[in-house]
């Protein structure tokens, strides 16, 4: 069979199967098992998915993604972050858009400490916007900030996708913590200074309003016992990689520790709370491990089959500069956000495309930066973005899906302006991991 009729057929596959609702895992478990009989043969072919799932979650790379899901599940279910919203919201004075300006500090902070972004939005969501469109803020600009920031849980580390994008581009996990943390605080700047200019240019998004005014030592107390220890866990989930005395797994486990211990300073820690923590983390990781084996076994067929030999040498055949096959790589990976989840993008194209980076010599941490970048966007892409709909669902009863869509455009532009340095310029993403030891 031709190598482009192999790719066709197993997206077709994939694509009726989503249909019917089937979760992710499970649907690229049955094109795991369908192609594996197709092109290894019937028992051989199950004796092969057998060993790929062994194969693919014995690996000690994998350690970190489980221990950062609860780490980010301790920190929401003890309650940490409204104390830290609140310290936030004393240094802002009177910026332009200043509850927009605190929704994208608040989601750097969150980021730092939890990995995953759907519970910043929800949190952000139910809190802030009210006391946005309270204070006049319209929707552009009470939805945007968090819409934008809570994505940023992607792209800062302790970052569960940054795992999940190594293990399936066969990337270092520690060098791709490392990576993310220059273009993960551009997207928080470049957060930061459209809303002020656009606040400035149209102050009716967002109306000034008087500030309760507090002593300069109440604040460096608030944030001495509020924000000052967020240092520690950073340091203990990316100082100890990117200095060298500790692996991605020792971090995540230095990391997870450091946030119980801070969790239990707080008198915030319970054992109802690490019950409800590890039982969402156990169902969280048992998906996400299950799609990774998935995804190897899917790797594999994609190999024997020969489309990945075939699509190799024709994008290599084409006439066109490396860097054109690096954005059209991006663009594909942004059209499928626009229709699917970030894992199942992920899973469908970085199997099909990792050969070619390969060949044509490409950095394989860039390119997963790259590619979870991509990721980040798809969360906030119209139609189908996750984030818009926790939105929505968190929003006042009068917020419309347009109004959401709308709100998340600008911030996506920025993520796009994000993309394009990224592309042009490489050494923004591998400076820091090129001081690694």
């Amino acid at each position: 069979m031709a190598w482009y009729l192999v790719l066709l057929l197993l997206l077709g596959i994939f694509v009726i199967i989503m249909m019917t609702g089937l979760p992710i895992a499970f649907s690229f478990l049955v094109i795991s098992i369908v192609g594996s009989v197709l092109f290894f043969g019937g028992e051989p072919g199950l004796r092969q998915i057998t060993l790929n799932i062994y194969s693919s979650l014995s690996s000690f790379l994998l350690m970190p993604l489980p221990l950062f899901i609860l780490m980010g599940e301790v920190m929401f279910q003890s309650g940490l972050a409204p104390k830290m919203i609140e310290t936030l919201d004393k240094w802002m004075g009177k910026l332009p858009g200043r509850l927009g300006i605190l929704a994208v500090g608040a989601g750097v902070l969150f980021s730092m400490l939890t990995g995953a972004s759907m519970g910043s939005i929800a949190m952000l969501g139910s809190t802030l916007v009210p006391e946005m469109e309270k204070r006049g803020y319209k929707k552009p600009m009470s939805l945007g900030p968090i819409l934008g920031s809570s994505g940023l849980a992607v792209m800062i580390p302790p970052s569960a996708m940054a795992v999940f994008v190594g293990a399936v581009a066969q990337a270092s996990v520690g060098s791709l913590l490392v990576a993310i943390i220059i273009p993960g605080l551009m997207m928080a700047l470049f957060y930061g200074l459209y809303i002020i200019i656009r606040c400035i240019l149209q102050p009716s998004v967002a109306p000034p309003y008087e500030v309760a005014k507090t002593s300069l030592s109440e604040r460096l107390s608030d944030t001495v016992k509020y924000v000052l220890p967020i240092s520690i866990i950073v340091f203990l989930v990316v100082g100890v990689i990117l200095i060298g005395i500790a692996t991605p797994s020792e971090a995540a486990a230095t990391g997870t520790l450091g946030m119980i211990l801070l969790s239990a300073a707080y008198g915030r820690l319970s054992w109802k709370i690490m019950k409800k923590a590890v039982t969402d983390t156990v169902k969280i990781t048992g998906m996400m491990f299950l799609i990774i084996a998935s995804a190897t076994t899917y790797g594999q067929i994609l190999g024997a089959s020969g489309a990945t030999r075939g699509l190799t040498e024709f994008v290599i055949g084409l006439s066109v500069p490396p860097i054109a096959v690096i954005i059209g790589m991006m663009a594909v990976l942004l059209l499928f956000g626009m229709f699917m989840s970030p894992s199942a993008m992920v899973l469908i194209s970085v199997p099909v495309f990792l050969p070619i980076i390969q060949t044509l010599g490409f950095n394989r941490v860039w390119f997963a930066v790259l590619v979870m970048l991509c990721t980040e966007i798809a969360t906030t892409s119209p139609p189908f973005g996750s984030s818009l709909y926790i939105m929505k669902a968190v929003a006042p009863s009068d917020t419309t899906m347009g109004d959401v869509f709308k709100a998340a455009l600008p911030f996506i532009y920025c993520d796009l302006l994000v993309l394009v340095l990224l592309i042009a310029f490489p050494a923004i993403s591998l400076w820091l991991p090129s001081l690694m030891r």
